[in-house]
């Protein structure tokens, strides 16, 4: 490449940002009518670098954002009081759609030089791709508005914000080991792989994507037999997969609280415990969501003697699988599974504990004769 990468990101900058830097912060507020101290605070908000007040860095699209979004809360459509916080959330999510799709255009340029000799080269390569792009992200936006505002008028009359909902975890084991024994190029294909497998079977069966953890992922679906099989298919899809590590998940059912993209409550604390004393290859659920299970002849589950994690003690959970074609012993009758989750009555016998294992104790990734479910 014969320009050096600063001019080139010079260049590329000029083209996104859509004109030349011509403004300070102080100009922006000004001329977009917001308060100095407010147009800082949205600006920190977005995950944008505090800038000097004479700092010459805004655009006209800076003044021209500003503006719409003082009359987004003007209008009344943002609360005044998590102006700030809906910002936060934009910026956070945003951010990460920019870096992806920064290194995409970088990985072009890299391939054909020829693509960042001049800035004209540069503007076509950008000029033609963000339209392309600019109208991806908005279908995709509104589809996920148009689903979820069906989910929410559907249940009219309920907090959209707090509503009862399965959460789920599933994670890879050994991860860290993992990462220590493979390239960077090796660990990037099997965190994509996983989390191409985790985004389809998720939505195959009615459930959402609240976040990728790195090696884990956290999911929420409204009906306990849809978080069952994602549950299920997920351990069942990984462990045919030679080139994915083993997993493990942990669910309960319960109230939660969504807020801007996340969930929070004791419900998601309690799935993340249950994946953490997981063994591989193993699903466990809350008393709550096994109960709830516990009349579909699809699944078998066996109770678990207590164990205590942070923040739980003496918690008794449930080992989720498939029904085989014709279960015996005391866990054939789904009814008395039923009375037993909801304390109604005593086991007879109990199940060995799940015992935690730690990333660096599991079985290595590729290892795939692992030991039954329970």
């Amino acid at each position: 490449m014969t320009d050096s990468s600063e001019e080139l990101q010079q260049r590329l900058e000029r083209v996104l940002l859509g004109g030349r830097r011509k403004y300070t912060r102080l100009e922006v507020a000004e001329k977009a009518g917001v308060p100095d101290e407010r147009s800082r605070r949205l600006w920190r908000a977005l995950g944008f670098a505090t800038v000097r007040d004479d700092e010459v860095v805004f655009t006209d699209a800076d003044v021209e954002a500003m503006r719409t979004a003082d009359q987004l809360v003007q209008s009344g459509l943002i609360d005044p009081s998590i102006e700030v916080s809906v910002t936060r959330a934009l910026g956070q999510h945003l951010s990460r759609l920019a870096e992806w799709q920064v290194d995409m255009l970088w990985e072009l340029i890299r391939e054909q030089p020829e693509l960042g000799r001049s800035e004209r080269q540069v503007t076509r390569l950008v000029d033609r791709l963000l339209p392309d792009l600019e109208r991806v992200q908005n279908f995709v936006w509104r589809r996920h508005l148009a689903a979820y505002a069906g989910r929410a008028f559907a249940a009219a009359g309920d907090n959209v914000e707090a509503r009862t909902e399965v959460v789920g975890f599933v994670d890879m084991v050994g991860y860290t080991r993992l990462t220590r024994q493979i390239g960077e190029d090796e660990l990037s294909r099997v965190l994509d792989s996983f989390e191409t497998l985790a985004t389809e079977v998720i939505a195959e069966h009615h459930g959402r994507v609240v976040k990728m953890i790195g090696d884990e992922v956290l999911f929420v679906a409204d009906s306990p037999v849809d978080a069952a099989e994602i549950a299920l298919t997920l351990t069942e899809r990984t462990s045919a997969d030679e080139s994915l590590p083993a997993v493990r998940a942990g669910m309960a059912s319960g109230r939660i609280l969504s807020r801007f993209g996340d969930v929070y409550g004791s419900v998601v604390n309690l799935a993340a415990r249950l994946t953490s004393v997981a063994r591989p290859g193993t699903i466990l659920v809350d008393r709550e969501l096994a109960a709830e299970l516990a009349e579909e002849e699809a699944y078998e589950l066996r109770v678990r003697r207590p164990v205590t994690v942070r923040g739980y003690n003496r918690l008794r959970p449930a080992a989720l699988r498939r029904a085989q074609e014709a279960p015996t012993g005391m866990f054939a009758s789904s009814q008395q599974l039923a009375a037993e989750m909801l304390g109604l009555t005593d086991p007879v016998t109990a199940a060995p504990a799940e015992t935690t294992e730690s990333d660096e104790a599991a079985p290595r990734p590729r290892r795939r004769r692992r030991g039954r479910l329970l």
